[in-house]
């Protein structure tokens, strides 16, 4: 059975490591809200995940209280530009 599904395709891999949460999205300058439960730099690809959300882009720039940053740490909360709609609750992976 379980041969059957995989021949199918119906099995889907792990989306990376999970490394946070959206917590608010800004539709009119699509920025998202990323409360972080591990660390995250510029140049990691991500991919956003939700309901109906499900999209992958790299990490071109961050912003810590209106501040570019580089590299933000496990528990802190940054804003950056999306190239598609996302969610509140959509969790972000870090994918190789």
């Amino acid at each position: 059975m379980a041969e059957e599904k995989a021949k199918e395709g119906a099995v889907e891999e792990a989306p990376g490591k999970e490394i946070g949460k959206i917590s608010h999205f800004f539709g009119h300058i699509n920025v998202a809200v990323i409360e972080l439960t591990s660390t995250m730099k510029n140049g990691d690809k991500i991919r956003i995940k939700g309901h109906s959300t499900d999209f992958e882009q790299p990490v071109d720039s961050m912003q810590i209280d209106h501040k570019g940053v580089d590299t933000a740490k496990k528990g802190q909360s940054i804003g950056m530009k999306v190239s598609d709609k996302c969610r509140e609750g959509d969790i972000v992976y870090k994918v190789e």
